[in-house]
């Protein structure tokens, strides 16, 4: 796993979910079924583009609605694996108790993926929140200089973080983004003319030409090197960031994940099996590293 310089490859892509107690059951089913769903070939059902493993509090879990969830790993065993996650999801769901104490989890596993990241940049690492887990990453300073979103109910909540993470470094404020299903940070390839995201005003008023890659077939077919000296120098050592509003709305994000690290055929496909509709959320920082 550790030669891995990118999450879009033939073998699944390794995913950890953090599951704290007092977690929101929907945030966690909606992406585990988007992800459990997708293919690399979609004429392959063995062809599985994700391996989803579960980190917890214990061997098991109780959600916010009282359903237990077996984990697969420890908190410990978490941090220890760490550089094994091509992507680490954090839920929502009893936020109050986890913020109030910087030392419960998932905040320590936030923080240290994206010191991982900073650390060793040669590698494509995902952060991605549903709902409420926007908190967690805003406690943690790691939304400083990007933009996110979060349930609407929590906006007020969520402003409030963002600002006293400002006043606790002296960075620049969080673009806080108050009806965007998801916000995207550092996304690494164009779609070319036929966009699926709904971009920013800022990034279609002046959008660059680009020959990055299109997902899985086209880093194949191009072959091109990304360029770590460029991801370095790129917020979090160029860690995608991706916040989502409500429970819902994680599935779109999901979906989003989805096509940025397999395709965009393997996302709508997992939408068509699902039955959903995919509602695209803002993508910002298009860059091509």
């Amino acid at each position: 796993m550790s030669a891995k310089t990118s999450a879009v490859a033939d073998e699944p892509i390794q995913v950890l979910f953090a599951l704290h107690t007092g977690f929101n059951l929907m945030d966690f089913a909606g992406p585990v079924e988007v992800f459990s769903s997708a293919l690399h070939d979609l004429q392959d059902p063995t062809s599985k583009a994700f391996d989803i493993t579960i980190a917890g509090d214990d061997t098991s879990v109780v959600s916010d609605q009282g359903v237990i969830v077996s984990t697969q790993i420890s908190w410990k065993e978490a941090h220890e694996r760490l550089e094994e996650w091509d992507v680490v999801v954090v839920l929502g769901g009893n936020t109050s108790r986890i913020l109030k104490s910087n030392e419960n989890e998932p905040l320590p596993l936030i923080k240290a993926y994206a010191e991982l990241q900073e650390k060793d940049p040669s590698r494509e690492r995902t952060l991605l929140s549903i709902c409420t887990g926007a908190l967690f990453l805003a406690r943690q300073d790691i939304l400083l200089g990007l933009a996110a979103t979060t349930h609407p109910d929590f906006m007020t909540t969520f402003e409030n973080e963002c600002s006293q993470a400002v006043v606790r470094t002296g960075d620049k404020r969080t673009d806080v983004h108050e009806d965007a299903r998801y916000v995207v940070n550092n996304l690494r390839f164009d779609v070319g003319d036929d966009d699926p995201y709904v971009k920013t005003k800022e990034e279609l008023s002046d959008r660059r030409p680009s020959n990055a890659r299109k997902g899985s077939i086209s880093f194949k077919q191009s072959r091109r090197r990304e360029s770590i000296a460029r991801r370095e120098e790129m917020r979090l050592g160029g860690l995608r960031v991706i916040t989502s509003g409500g429970v819902a709305a994680g599935i779109d994000a999901a979906l989003y994940v989805v096509s940025a690290l397999v395709s965009i055929e393997s996302a709508n496909e997992v939408a068509r099996f699902m039955q959903v509709t995919w509602t695209k959320g803002v993508v910002v920082d298009g860059v091509d590293v």
